[in-house]
């Protein structure tokens, strides 16, 4: 009666610090026995966004997408990417390992991108712009710690509003969360910074992720889809996996990982399209440089081995069209067909 009790008692104290607005989408860092590095991420949204996969060489001219004023650079380094309805860079990993992820984030705010006097930049572009330019975390929170751009982030296609945190990580364990609130640039850097979720903002999810640290997992853990439970959910198997030194079984755990944290198909929310079933899966291998994807709708994964794909400068870009939900396996650089770039998303 006892235990009754007390776990109902931790129920109470889990509600009130999971009542936050919930979304979807999570991410973590995986640490192999071999101290190698995994990255694992769930897109869950509330329908298709017609994620295509594309490979960008180094050597592009680049910009902000939003016409004058766009902030311009070129490619440094070669990267594979996931698209979101084929305006947006959602992820992706470059060719010097470094690990971009962005999930949703509601209470982001952007400031006021022409009252700034800064070039700007389409949200759609942020993470490609943090892919074609750093190698490192450090490099790249040296660099956008000094703010060179102003973000403006357009409706999405399909009427929700574009608003993210952007998650770094690389080949040493490095890791970097980047928030706009209340218009400024909030960076959160430090690699014990291993799972990322949506709402509420990073420093609210490490203060309930220190509340749970004093609960015995084993016995009681917060079971729902919001974001702020799947955090600690995330946040205790991670710590509980063990650090496997064979890469098969490195990578299944991290597979397992990110599927038992994944939202079934068929649940959504119309009016909040962040709580949703999970359409796809990603797991970048830092070491190997393999990026793996599943989707939710196909029985099977395949890869993309980074050294196989064309980056190299003066290359095309191109393309692995997924819009018919088409059956790979196994390792697909080879499918790639040469395609011009989507356009960033802007007004």
């Amino acid at each position: 009666m006892k235990n009754i009790h007390h776990l109902g008692a931790i129920a109470c104290i889990a509600i009130s610090l999971t009542s936050f607005e919930t979304e979807a989408c999570t991410r973590f860092i995986y640490k192999t026995g071999t101290d190698g590095f995994i990255v694992g991420r769930t897109m869950d949204w509330m329908e298709d966004p017609k994620t295509d996969l594309w490979a960008f060489p180094q050597g592009m001219k680049r910009d902000g997408g939003l016409g004058e004023g766009s902030i311009t650079w070129t490619s440094r380094h070669g990267s594979v990417i996931a698209s979101f309805y084929n305006v947006a860079t959602v992820e992706g990993m470059n060719d010097a390992g470094l690990v971009a992820n962005t999930l949703y984030l509601a209470g982001s705010d952007y400031g006021d991108a022409k009252a700034s006097g800064k070039p700007l930049i389409s949200v759609g572009a942020w993470t490609q712009y943090a892919l074609d330019n750093f190698a490192t975390v450090a490099e790249a929170v040296d660099a956008l710690a000094k703010e060179p751009f102003a973000v403006v982030a357009p409706v999405l296609p399909d009427g929700s509003a574009a608003a993210g945190h952007l998650s770094l990580a690389d080949a040493t364990g490095d890791s970097a969360i980047f928030e706009y609130l209340n218009g400024k640039l909030v960076i959160h850097h430090d690699p014990k910074y291993t799972v990322m979720t949506n709402s509420p903002t990073f420093d609210q999810q490490l203060a309930i992720s220190t509340y749970w640290k004093s609960i015995d997992g084993l016995s009681f853990l917060p079971g729902t889809i919001n974001s702020s439970d799947r955090f600690v959910r995330m946040s205790w198997s991670l710590n509980a996996a063990p650090k496997e030194k064979d890469e098969r079984l490195a990578l299944a755990t991290a597979f397992s990982l990110i599927r038992s944290i994944s939202v079934p198909l068929g649940l959504s929310n119309p009016g909040k399209p962040n709580i949703a079933a999970t359409i796809w899966r990603s797991v970048s291998d830092i070491h190997a440089k393999r990026y793996y994807f599943e989707s939710a709708y196909n029985p099977s994964i395949f890869w993309i081995d980074i050294d196989k794909l064309k980056l190299s400068a003066g290359s095309k870009p191109s393309r692995l069209d997924l819009g018919s939900r088409p059956i790979y396996s196994g390792e697909v650089s080879g499918k790639f067909v040469e395609t011009e770039p989507f356009k960033f998303l802007a007004k």
